[in-house]
């Protein structure tokens, strides 16, 4: 194996990642630099820096990824109208390859010559992170502690923690029953009793919104203005990208949005189960294709539509910086030059429902044309006689020759 000198480890500060920075001091006998993400996952970095000083790291990278993770991420995600397998709103994939980019980045800042994360070897993150990692430095080594040592159950790490007087928060027995992620754009549970797809998650589960039964017995109603199909304002009022997440977020889980329980396919090959909340998410989605039905050719949104479920599966796969997907985002993105207008949208106890929509330089929906009123001569009702007959032509030919037979 080759001598590892320096390796950027992506670090939250947890159990896993702290007992994996003294792993690494010890196995590789390296030096270590943290990393730590701050995409909105709401909690306080700081403990992470102290563990990380306590175990001697020089070089400790705590960043507000916040506005890139929306700006560069969600949103051309979003222009997409992507959603894998029909459900999910890819929140954990997409934070991926954000993650990757600044490990290598730091690599390259450091002279690292490896790269570190706490993926385990059964899911889908080790794929996105190292996918990504390679597409940016082909040669970069990369350690998967869990895919090497013996620490395999929850009670060897805790007594590995002990040894090595590393603190951890959660004492045996007070473990969180559900693995959770959590960044800006959603929440994700696994394990516990979701294990068990028949069971339904536990009503303390939740920590973004409220149960939609519980949530206020009157409607809200918000305005989402978009350019070139991103939310720019929300009432009026213009925002940063994090801001506008963040804003969504609030409003929709005070209704009850968001919420999602789904058995998806995993990459690796296994079927997994989680429970999501995403409300900004939700909305965002509900209302970006409600103005796109108004400014966007018939054809060019079909083919979008053909074309979502590939791209989806794309990111949520670990392939964001492929030659494919970035092709794609190209097409996706020339395609929102139009995406311009303003979507009212009615929240209520966990739903979404689009009001209004508008557009004064893009809208392609001309009432003359689409009245049940007198048009004026806008649209002459004689010529779909010759569109319907030539349609048809091949069902009648058929059918002729099924009578002949």
């Amino acid at each position: 194996m080759k001598k590892i000198k320096k390796v950027v480890l992506a670090y939250s500060g947890g159990l896993d990642t702290s007992v994996i920075l003294k792993w690494l001091q010890e196995t590789y006998r390296c030096e270590v630099v943290t990393f730590t993400a701050d995409i909105g996952q709401g909690e306080e970095l700081a403990p992470a820096r102290a563990k990380a000083r306590k175990f001697g790291v020089k070089q400790i990278y705590i960043d507000d990824l916040k506005e890139e993770f929306v700006g560069d991420f969600v949103f051309p995600m979003f222009r997409a109208n992507a959603l894998y397998e029909g459900e999910y709103l890819l929140g954990t994939s997409i934070a991926r390859p954000l993650i990757a980019k600044r490990l290598v980045e730091i690599a390259n800042e450091t002279g690292a010559d490896a790269v570190a994360h706490g993926a385990t070897g059964k899911g889908n993150d080790q794929v996105r992170f190292e996918l990504g990692a390679y597409a940016l430095k082909p040669d970069v080594k990369i350690i998967a502690p869990w895919r090497e040592w013996d620490l395999t159950s929850r009670d060897k790490l805790l007594a590995y923690a002990e040894k090595h007087g590393i603190p951890v928060e959660m004492k045996r027995g007070k473990k969180s029953p559900y693995s959770m992620d959590a960044n800006l754009l959603h929440i994700s549970y696994e394990g516990g009793i979701l294990e068990d797809p028949w069971r339904e998650p536990e009503p303390s589960m939740w920590r973004w919104t409220v149960a939609p039964e519980k949530a206020p017995n009157r409607a809200s109603y918000i305005e989402l203005t978009y350019r070139k199909g991103d939310v720019v304002a929300v009432n009026g009022r213009p925002m940063s990208a994090a801001t506008v997440l963040k804003t969504l977020n609030r409003v929709g889980g005070t209704n009850g949005i968001g919420r999602a329980d789904i058995v998806e396919n995993r990459y690796v090959g296994m079927k997994s189960r989680g429970a999501y909340e995403t409300p900004g998410g939700t909305i965002m989605l509900k209302a970006h294709r409600a103005i796109e039905s108004i400014t966007m050719d018939r054809e060019v949104a079909h083919l979008k539509d053909e074309l979502m479920p590939r791209y989806a599966s794309l990111i949520y796969n670990g392939y964001w910086w492929s030659p494919e997907r970035r092709m794609m985002q190209e097409m996706i993105d020339a395609s929102q030059k139009t995406v311009n207008g303003v979507v009212r949208l009615k929240l209520y106890k966990g739903s979404v429902s689009v009001v209004g929509r508008k557009s004064d330089s893009d809208s392609l929906f001309d009432p003359r044309i689409a009245t049940f009123e007198e048009d004026m001569g806008a649209y002459n009702q004689k010529d779909a006689e010759g569109f319907i007959k030539l349609n048809a032509l091949r069902m009648r030919i058929a059918a002729r020759r099924r009578r002949r037979r």
